[in-house]
């Protein structure tokens, strides 16, 4: 090709649309990039990725989720990039999630509104009903999620007539605060005075039992015993004293209380003077007490055991149990209080949860339905019956639902009852072979060639090529 003055200017021409046409492309990419992105996780164990059950659940619901974090600005300590991280993944799937971040440190009135308890909390609002997750992982936000999409048609009921303690009510004694904030999670609560409906709600997700403080009538007592018959649910709150009539239930379930309050002496340490408060740290392996690190108190609580007599095929499970140094004090509750040989010893049992096949099932099973022929329909088994005894109704009253874990745990009892605890398993997503382990000699060997071995090969190469050059 021959160079002339007509081929530089070409060339020069071509160099500048080149160049036009690269930078065009250059703003172009750039300009899509802010629009659209794309994104491939090349993980071994896709640790970036949503797993597929939480994309399914994603997938059914309908309508837009608020979630607020409470964290902190601290580029050092604050877990905000960790949750937007998480949260996009589940934004690529379902683009209405919102996430807004909030300050404790700058809005504290808000951070009390909402009871949030350690930086980094989420909470989570879907059609008027929030659900909180303080420990940030991909399983434990999809099963907040799960909550919220399953609530809305949870009916509590509430006895009334015996002076149990009032669900709507502001006293002390009154679990208003508590029903109110089961309320904002979507559940519902109305009352029954069972002398005057002469049934319990057919809708009724779970039948609460207070704290009665006059005597139940025959008739009554019939109506919960054939609840539980039916495969009913209960939560029965008793306080340290007389059943009130309630002996056939306790009968019905096996189990008895323990005479006398439960006396926690090690809670003076904490600065605790009532001895009769029972503080609880540690919780037996139970559904209703997983991935729970709170300490709950138990003000004038009293002792349960699980006889097992007449049980009618229930399991009973202890999920709250006082401390070794407690015991159960038969005396007065005042000056000097000793154990002595009328009390009981702890470690006692506060809380028990039972479970058994709900009736009937056993019958059906006997009959066949459970493996049925070609031209019969298959017979959908019922949940598992469940039942929550606890020997305290003052650790979800007004005064002490505030204290440490009360309220938190009170949640988590109604969502086990509630059947609300059949959560999403979404094993944890690890980098395989992050870690390499070698015997002493090993790192031995791999220290003395790069400390000694690897300077004198490059030294004496140097030498080769210098003594090398100089011959030339």
């Amino acid at each position: 090709m021959e160079v002339n003055r007509k081929s530089r200017l070409e060339l020069r021409v071509q160099n500048w649309i080149f160049l036009i046409l690269f930078l065009t492309a250059v703003g172009l990419l750039a300009w899509l990039s802010q629009r659209y992105s794309v994104e491939a996780d090349w993980t071994a164990s896709g640790r970036n990725t949503l797993a597929e059950a939480t994309v399914r659940l994603l997938e059914r619901i309908e309508g837009p989720v608020k979630i607020t974090a409470f964290a902190t600005e601290s580029e050092l300590t604050s877990p905000r990039k960790r949750i937007r991280d998480l949260i996009e993944r589940y934004q690529r799937h379902k683009s209405d999630i919102a996430l807004e971040f909030v300050n404790p440190e700058t809005d504290p009135q808000r951070t009390r509104e909402l009871d949030i308890k350690v930086d980094g909390e989420l909470v989570l609002e879907y059609r008027g009903r929030t659900e909180h997750v303080q420990r940030v992982t991909e399983e434990n936000l999809t099963n907040a999620l799960q909550r919220l999409l399953r609530r809305g048609e949870r009916k509590l009921v509430f006895v009334t007539g015996h002076g149990e303690r009032d669900p709507r009510g502001r006293a002390n004694f009154d679990l208003g605060e508590f029903v109110r904030r089961l309320e904002d999670k979507g559940l519902k609560a109305e009352t029954v005075n069972l002398a005057e409906a002469k049934a319990i709600p057919e809708d009724t997700a779970v039948l609460i039992i207070a704290g009665p403080r006059v005597a139940w009538l025959e008739g009554e007592v019939k109506l919960v015993l054939d609840y539980l018959d039916r495969g009913g649910r209960l939560l029965w709150l008793h306080d340290p004293g007389p059943l009130h009539g309630l002996e056939p239930l306790a009968e019905k379930l096996g189990i008895t209380f323990v005479p006398g309050v439960v006396v926690d002496p090690t809670t003076q340490l904490l600065g605790i003077r009532d001895p009769a408060i029972a503080l609880v740290a540690a919780y037996p392996p139970h559904p209703v007490t997983s991935d729970f690190h709170f300490m709950t108190l138990y003000p004038q609580a009293a002792g349960i055991r699980a006889t097992g007599a007449g049980a009618a095929g229930w399991t009973a499970r202890a999920f709250l149990q006082s401390s070794p140094g407690s015991w159960a004090e038969t005396g007065p509750l005042r000056g000097v209080i000793k154990a002595d040989g009328k009390d009981t010893p702890g470690p006692l049992d506060l809380g028990l949860a039972l479970t058994r096949t709900p009736p009937g099932e056993k019958g059906d099973k006997d009959k066949g339905q459970d493996n049925p022929g070609p031209d019969q329909p298959a017979v959908k088994k019922k949940a598992e019956q469940r039942v929550v005894v606890i020997g305290d109704g003052d650790f979800l009253s007004n005064t002490f639902l505030g204290n440490q874990g009360n309220q938190d745990l009170g949640f988590n009892v109604i969502n086990w009852l509630s059947h609300d605890d059949t959560f999403i398993n979404i094993p944890a997503k690890v980098a395989p072979d992050t870690q390499l382990n070698l015997s002493r000699t090993a790192w031995a060997v791999i220290a003395l060639f790069f400390l000694a071995g690897l300077p004198v090969i490059l030294l004496g190469s140097g030498i080769w090529i210098w003594h090398r050059r100089r011959r030339r």
